[in-house]
């Protein structure tokens, strides 16, 4: 069994599911579960993504192993394929399942949804993901006409195209001015920011920020993802829970955290917070509104179109 058990080790998980499909034997062998355990804790820090549908069960990972097939808690293939990229698709729902939902939600969505933007990936890391926007028309062209509506004190935003037909806006949300910024990023401290209120042991928005958090459409956090953070993200989530506030808007609204590193990791080394640890840390499970994390790389902004087209999707857009 041992030597089984290693063997199936070098298998894919697709392999591996081919393999079930052929006898009842072996159907019963390849949902061992600490063989998925063990695919599950070798993988997950290397998936790019992953989203409230796809997130693994981190505390059954940590538990200890136990069989029984009538508990679905450690079922850690159905984790694994649920919430790999590769396999992921193979649990997206029925094609027309999404044609009717999409319909209907076209029927509501404005042609051209607006997402506020905010947290520490704007403002701690050596490359600014804004700038980057700003000047890389072929990844976003930034888009021409009429600006949306102004909110005061903060702008009318950024209108961006996607895939050069999908325009979406993007109001960005900076903590402080930008020489506090900039003073606080060559310190390594956090700046103190202007559109929270901290009253212990909740965090409250500033009014303009409210009435940003009710005309957009959903939201981009960005995350800094660089080694250093470890768990220290009281305050993120916080923060986060502040925004998504059920009384400055509804549920449904999507939120995109983007993981963010300044630049590509030398020799292809990964020290970056894996993205299912970081949904972890700001604990994004918890929260009725959908949600995915995204590795995304501020230099190259490898990553940003896949989180994007989410997002859109996400807001009821038909891409």
């Amino acid at each position: 069994v041992d030597l089984q058990f290693r063997i199936m080790s070098f298998l894919t998980p697709q392999d591996l599911c081919r393999l079930g499909g052929t006898s009842c034997y072996w159907r019963s062998v390849v949902r061992d579960p600490l063989l998925w355990r063990y695919f599950l804790l070798r993988d997950m820090p290397l998936w790019p993504s992953v989203d409230h549908t796809s997130m693994p069960n981190l505390e059954a990972l940590e538990a200890p192993l136990f069989r029984d097939e009538d508990d679905t808690s450690q079922d850690f293939m159905a984790d694994y394929l649920r919430g790999s990229p590769a396999c992921r698709r193979q649990w997206r729902r029925p094609k027309s399942a999404h044609r009717v939902t999409s319909f209907f939600q076209s029927l509501v969505v404005p042609t051209e949804p607006r997402f506020a933007m905010f947290g520490p990936g704007l403002e701690q890391l050596d490359v600014s993901l804004v700038a980057k926007l700003m000047h890389s028309p072929n990844v976003l062209p930034v888009a021409a006409g009429i600006p949306q509506r102004q909110i005061e004190g903060i702008g009318s935003g950024i209108s961006f195209m996607f895939n050069d037909q999908h325009r979406f806006n993007i109001l960005t949300l900076y903590s402080n001015n930008r020489m506090e910024r900039e003073r606080a990023r060559a310190e390594q401290q956090n700046v103190q920011s202007k559109l929270f209120v901290q009253d212990d042991p909740n965090c409250c928005i500033v009014p303009q920020v409210q009435e940003v958090c009710r005309a957009v459409d959903g939201f981009i956090y960005a995350a800094n993802s660089e080694p250093g953070r470890g768990d220290k993200r009281e305050m993120e989530r916080a923060q986060i829970r502040a925004m998504l506030d059920p009384a400055l808007g509804p549920s449904s609204r999507p939120i995109l955290v983007l993981s963010c590193v300044a630049r590509e990791e030398p020799g292809g080394a990964r020290t970056r917070t894996p993205c299912v640890y970081l949904a972890q840390q700001l604990n994004l499970q918890i929260l009725p509104n959908p949600w995915m994390v995204q590795d995304i790389v501020n230099e190259s902004l490898t990553g940003l179109l896949d989180g994007i087209g989410w997002l859109l999707k996400a807001s009821g857009l038909r891409l």
